[in-house]
């Protein structure tokens, strides 16, 4: 009789269940013969069918709770009770071990009804074998199965409330491993990209300013003055400098923008959300200009962070990200049809495993000087709106 994995302490009591029943067994088939009961082959020799089909059974790996091959063998253990019981009184006592094989193998709408008819039964054994008739009499079989009925049921229930708490700590010991996963992943984003940040604002910049002024110094110098060839040489050196702060710059950023531009990096991320359960549509709104590379990645991991809250926590069935260039400004915005959520609540796993939620992506605008707003309410979707200012430069050629 195989079960479900229960602790140690469940195998000990199954063992002592088995050696309950076999021990009561031969109690009966010993006392048949020193008590000078009637019949004392014949009660011998049932007992032992009995204590054989018992054996086998609780063997058998077929024989399960709530299978018709458990009820069938209690229905075979039932009938050979019976007839022992029929034929010695001391067989009253194989009730107790067969109330807990009832409510273990049978689903509990049929075991109590089970448990009542087997109480029922060994109290008429006392009436038909002549016994006094005594409160002891209903008292000790129905004790007997209210002790048993109490004991299982409330093992049961300890055992469900022990692999709820099981399965909790192991959830929660796969989401730590997660979050410690996401959290490693995210800060060595976060740093590449600070890093391509410090390298494009200063080091490159810097080179960027020195060729300039060794161009201006060549022109200015006479072709044959003495200096002219070292400036040249340097020119050539900061330019070659230049080029590999670039090439550092580009493996720093992110994979996305590194293979092109940020309007086909958000293309790609559109066309890779989009499932037979979610469409997700992009476009482009005004002339597109040329981004600063913090821009690029702010703009692109906004789109990546409200993109995946959309599609683990909004039900969505369509998702739009528009990227917007203005005259001073660029926007993004990402709106959904989804379930969205109350605004005064915090939406459920509104920050991510990514490591990109809402505080981490208004942290990211706030840095560039721009905003984010989150419009949404139960059943009205979610829209996630960025604006950052464009920079002086580059914001007066585009009114120009």
């Amino acid at each position: 009789m195989e079960t479900r994995v229960h602790p140690p302490v469940a195998a000990a009591l199954r063992l002592c269940l088995h050696g309950l029943m076999l021990g009561l067994l031969a109690l009966s088939a010993v006392k048949a013969f020193t008590d000078g009961r009637p019949h004392p082959g014949a009660v011998t020799a049932v007992a032992g069918v009995l204590a054989g089909v018992y054996v086998a059974g609780a063997a058998a790996r077929f024989v399960q709770p709530g299978t018709r091959a458990g009820a069938g063998w209690l229905a075979v253990l039932g009938v050979l009770w019976a007839a022992l019981l029929v034929l010695s009184p001391d067989a009253l006592w194989v009730a107790f071990p067969l109330y807990f094989l009832q409510l273990h193998l049978l689903p509990t709408r049929w075991g109590l009804p089970a448990v009542a008819v087997t109480a029922g039964a060994a109290i008429a054994s006392f009436v038909l074998h002549g016994q006094a008739v005594t409160p002891g009499t209903f008292i000790g079989p129905l004790l007997g199965a209210a002790v048993a009925v109490a004991t299982v049921l409330g093992y049961e229930a300890l055992f469900r409330e022990s692999e709820r708490r099981r399965e909790l700590i192991e959830e929660l010991v796969a989401t730590r491993a997660e979050l410690a996963g996401a959290e490693r992943t995210a800060g060595t984003l976060a740093e590449r990209e600070r890093l391509a940040r410090e390298i494009h604002d200063t080091l490159a910049q810097g080179l960027s300013s020195i060729q300039l002024l060794l161009r201006a110094a060549e022109r200015a110098l006479p072709e044959d003055a003495p200096a002219a060839a070292h400036v040249h040489r340097a020119r050539e050196a900061a330019q070659d400098n230049l080029a590999e702060a670039r090439r550092f710059v580009r493996a720093l950023t992110p994979p996305d923008l590194a293979n092109g531009s940020l309007t086909a990096a958000l293309e790609r991320l559109s066309a890779r959300a989009t499932t037979p359960a979610l469409t997700v549509r992009f476009a482009v709104s005004g002339t597109p200009v040329e981004l600063p590379t913090p821009y690029e990645v702010a703009l692109l991991r906004t789109a990546q962070s409200a993109l995946a809250n959309t599609v683990r926590h909004a039900g969505a069935g369509r998702a739009e990200i528009t990227l917007s260039f203005m005259d001073t400004s660029v926007a993004l915005d990402v709106v959904d049809d989804g379930r969205g959520f109350a605004q005064d609540v915090p939406a459920a796993g509104a920050t991510e495993s990514g490591g990109f939620g809402l505080p981490a992506m208004r942290s990211r605008a706030r840095s560039l000087g721009g905003t984010l707003s989150v419009e949404s309410a139960p059943g009205q979707g979610t829209a996630v709106a960025l604006t950052l200012p464009l920079p002086a430069g580059r914001a007066g050629r585009e009114a120009a």
